[in-house]
């Protein structure tokens, strides 16, 4: 069993000693800020104070008096504050995680926390009408290292990319692809007052076989406009899964929109079943979905009065196919323009019959550029703004990532390129990838001097320096956060620890000289080194970052 899980039925058994009966997955454990309050911390008594009406500074007195834990495993149990409980590992413990590491390997901090759930991440999810911007990118990064994080604590977690490649946009978009066509045959053709200006559809345009498009203006416009959105929607979704890949995301399925409105069937049985619950009604020659009455701030239209289904439809018709896809709960990355839209879905997916908290809405914030200090304009000539593609060319991929994950995803961010730029310990990416090679480049001098894992691991015992336990302890509680950040749905927790965990092992090493003439200690710090290299590579895997040997 796992060291926080050891800490959470022993914190269980020790509150219902207490008189408090406390639920074992209601405790909570958390990795403190600062190493001097522990290791794990819980704030069991804080949370279970107030329904017992009594103090949680006394009651969390009260649970530590019963805790019964090895000292072998934990050698210290604090109170602190206003009632938390601070624990701090033992140092035989230490010294076991470390040649449990090494043992273990990259699946050291995998656990069963999610076994037999069936998880659906959609993310990005852009609209197909132009290039993926900046926001979409973070949403990219986010919802890649959810997934990675939600398969490591044991989900069978999938990654989808919803494409709205049905309705209105899609008839602007033909239309503007139209008009840059009869641009690149020379005509006066004004962009549609509602187009798109992007000069990307200009490259479009400009990939369509001329003998083809001018076959496509012969036709009547209703023909000739969706001939053109076909042509710039099957390039431009090519693009953005280019991009996408060159990023290093990847989608198990690209959903599209168009699928719900083959034959009629999903969106015609979704507005069956929401008729046959009681909650449409017609007023106008238009259907409406009765959300006020389900917390909502007014009805949504589900079917327009020219008998066209809206978005919100659609979108209810995709979340009914997900449920019966089996998914045991889907999490949605949104946009914060989408924020208003989180209540009326919800409540649409309630009377299709799933159960409360099914569908979950994370908000990725907006991302500002910033570059010598100053803010950086995000739009560009010809109506464009700055892409994913863009900010690859100009910081990289790894730092790219890394810094749409330094912030949690419901604050807005900042992106520092003056900063993504430095090939620097400055650079937060590069600090930590920096210890990874580092570790690799004393491994390959170690070999040379005669130096290499030992099969017994025992003379880990030897490491009683500061900065090698203060390293340790940096190690051992990775299992806990991967556990925590899948439950929070926050990668941040890693970049954060990441970036610890090298401080811990770049002082290490200052300080303790790896390769000696001590051929056991050696070996000790060596195994030591090397845990670290497989934490470190794990953690950057999961936020899908590389981690170099050479840098």
């Amino acid at each position: 069993m796992e060291s926080s899980e050891l800490v959470r039925d022993a914190l269980a058994a020790a509150a219902a000693a207490a008189g408090v009966p406390v639920a074992r997955d209601d405790v909570m454990i958390e990795r403190p800020d600062d190493p001097a309050h522990g290791d794990l911390s819980c704030n069991i008594a804080l949370v279970a104070a107030k329904a017992a009406k009594r103090n949680p500074r006394e009651l969390a007195s009260a649970i530590v008096e019963r805790l019964s834990l090895d000292p072998a495993f934990v050698e210290r149990v604090e109170t602190a504050g206003p009632g938390f409980i601070n624990l701090t590992f033992a140092r035989a413990h230490l010294v076991r995680e470390v040649r449990e590491i090494v043992r273990l390997g990259s699946s050291y901090g995998s656990s069963g926390a999610g076994a037999g759930r069936k998880l659906q991440v959609e993310f990005v999810s852009a609209n197909p009408t132009g290039p993926l911007v900046i926001v979409s990118a973070r949403a990219a990064a986010v919802g890649a290292a959810l997934v990675n994080i939600f398969r490591k604590a044991g989900y069978d977690a999938e990654a989808e990319y919803y494409v709205n490649d049905a309705g209105s946009q899609v008839a602007k978009l033909g239309a503007s692809t139209l008009a840059r066509f009869r641009q690149r045959l020379g005509e006066a053709a004004a962009l549609p007052e509602d187009g798109y200006p992007g000069e990307y559809l200009i490259e479009i345009a400009g990939e369509i076989a001329e003998p083809e498009g001018r076959a496509w203006l012969a036709l009547p416009p209703a023909e000739a406009v969706p001939a053109f959105g076909r042509f710039a929607l099957e390039r431009i979704i090519g693009r953005i899964k280019t991009d996408l890949e060159r990023f290093g995301v990847k989608f198990d399925r690209f959903f599209h929109e168009s699928e719900l409105y083959a034959g009629g069937g999903e969106i015609r049985r979704t507005l069956e079943e929401l008729k046959a619950a009681g909650t449409v009604y017609e007023e106008e020659g238009a259907q409406w979905f009765r959300s006020t009455d389900l917390g909502d701030e007014k009805d949504r239209v589900l079917v327009r009065s020219d008998g066209s289904p809206t978005y919100f439809l659609a979108d209810a018709a995709y979340h009914r196919n997900k449920r019966a896809r089996g998914f045991d709960q889907v999490i949605d990355l949104w946009g914060p323009d989408h924020h208003g839209h989180i209540k009326r879905l919800v409540s649409a997916t309630r009377v299709l019959g799933a159960p409360e908290g099914w569908l979950e809405v994370i908000i990725v914030q907006w991302v500002r550029l910033v570059e010598d200090g100053a803010v950086v304009s995000m739009s560009k000539r010809g109506g464009e703004f700055v892409t994913l593609g863009d900010l690859v060319d100009d910081v990289g991929v790894d730092a790219a990532k890394f810094f749409f994950l330094m912030r949690k995803t419901s604050a807005h961010l900042d992106f520092n390129l003056t900063l993504a730029r430095k090939e620097s310990d400055e650079n937060p990416v590069y600090y930590v990838q920096y210890a990874h090679a580092r570790i690799s480049s004393v491994t390959a001098f170690a070999r040379e001097e005669g130096v290499a894992f030992p099969e017994d691991t025992s003379c880990v015992e030897r490491l009683r320096e500061t900065e090698e336990r203060d390293l340790m302890r940096r190690l051992v509680v990775f299992p806990e956060l991967v556990r925590v950040a899948a439950r929070t749905r926050d990668p941040h927790i890693l970049t954060t620890y990441a970036q610890q965990l090298a401080a811990a092992f770049h002082k290490f090493y200052h300080v303790c000289r790896i390769v000696s003439n001590d051929r056991s200690l050696s070996e000790a710090r060596l195994l030591l080194a090397e845990a670290t290299r497989i934490v470190l590579a794990e953690s950057l895997r999961l936020l899908g970052v590389s981690a170099p040997e050479k840098m």
